[in-house]
């Protein structure tokens, strides 16, 4: 009995993407299939980093073609393609870099440098090409969690080149000056700083690049939000209500100057006590979950208030890299694929597709 291609798209739709819960046929993500005898091919194509679940999806469609009658060899070729997607409008473009996240607290001491680091790292072990820029002018992080000093380096003395640690590439003006030389800048100075890095940097064919906001919602933020082609923002909060006060302040002022909100981080939402397993809220429970909830944007998860977390952040090695199999980088490779979802379930940018137009008059 011949195999038929309706057969196998029938068979290959009861195979459903775990983070969207659509199949791959309807959504045209499974593509090229060919059908030589009993052999059979095909190509699944999908929009965000998942290299973790390649394994089982792969063997989810075998299992689904082999299930058809005369099937013998079944092969998959499972890949990434990363898009562009919209953000605001009359905002110019960065070169190589597809998708700007803004990473933002209202309030400082949320952790949300860290789960800018860890969330980056996430990406990049999914199979993206990530970048983070250190936008915390006056507290840069960024280098000490990522384990990356020195200068950057230029080739032509008007640009910077990145430095790169775990397949993620850097920039911080905490590497542009002293580690001990405090930033007295008033808020158009830093600012500037910041245009110049996010925009002097030889960014190099990122997907993804996270922007390590500056607590809080002042003139430096708002004027990132204004001026930087984000494709949306995730906030980072704790769950006691001093924290959730600040944080609904930030997703305001997102809102008001148009980039989505991609979802909330709850950050320290439970301590595990490493001696006898306790779990004890003790910022309060779910405040994070409700105020989503809320404010009708998603919850994209929950991370512990663990020792081990900091511990690693501190030493420039944080968990995703330290502990890849540990519960946490788990959290934080889920976090980060649902954020890879919201991203490519966004509008796409068409803005390469159109020509460029020249006016030139003939003389």
């Amino acid at each position: 009995m011949a195999v038929t291609e309706q057969a196998l798209l029938s068979a290959f739709a009861g195979v459903l993407d775990p983070h969207t819960g659509k199949d791959f046929v309807s959504t045209r993500a499974l593509r090229n299939l060919q059908i030589a005898g009993d052999d059979v091919s095909f190509d699944v194509e999908m929009g965000y980093p998942a290299q973790s679940l390649h394994a089982a999806l792969r063997s989810a469609f075998i299992a689904a073609a082999k299930s058809v009658a005369g099937v013998g060899n079944v092969s998959v070729n499972i890949t990434t393609k990363v898009a562009s997607h919209a953000v605001q409008r009359g905002v110019q473009l960065l070169t190589g870099v597809k998708n700007i996240i803004a990473i933002s607290s209202g309030k400082g001491g949320v952790g949300k440098s860290t789960t800018t680091a860890n969330l980056a790292l996430a990406l990049a072990a999914e199979g993206a090409r990530v970048g983070i820029l250190d936008a915390d002018i006056y507290g840069p992080s960024q280098p000490m969690m990522m384990g990356v000093s020195g200068k950057p380096e230029s080739h032509d003395g008007k640009t910077m080149e990145p430095l790169e640690n775990y397949g993620v590439q850097v920039m911080s003006i905490g590497l542009l000056v002293n580690n001990d030389q405090a930033m007295i800048w008033r808020g158009p100075m830093a600012t500037q700083a910041l245009e110049q890095m996010l925009r002097q940097t030889n960014w190099k064919d990122l997907d993804y690049l996270l922007i390590d906001m500056p607590p809080g919602t002042g003139d430096i933020q708002l004027t990132l939000a204004q001026k930087v082609p984000m494709t949306g923002a995730v906030v980072v909060t704790t769950p006691q209500d001093i924290a959730l006060i600040d944080a609904k302040k930030g997703i305001q002022m997102f809102e008001k100057v148009g980039v989505p909100i991609l979802g909330l981080v709850e950050n320290m939402a439970a301590h595990v006590c490493t001696n006898c397993g306790h779990v004890e809220h003790i910022f309060g429970a779910d405040g994070g979950k409700k105020m989503a909830g809320e404010q009708g944007i998603d919850y994209l998860g929950a991370l512990p208030l663990s020792l081990q977390i900091r511990l690693q952040a501190d030493s420039g090695k944080p968990t995703v890299v330290a502990e890849p199999e540990s519960e946490a980088a788990q959290v934080y490779k889920k976090v980060a694929r649902d954020l890879a979802v919201k991203v490519a379930l966004k509008a796409k940018d068409f803005s390469s597709k159109f020509p460029t137009i020249t006016v030139s008059s003939n003389t």
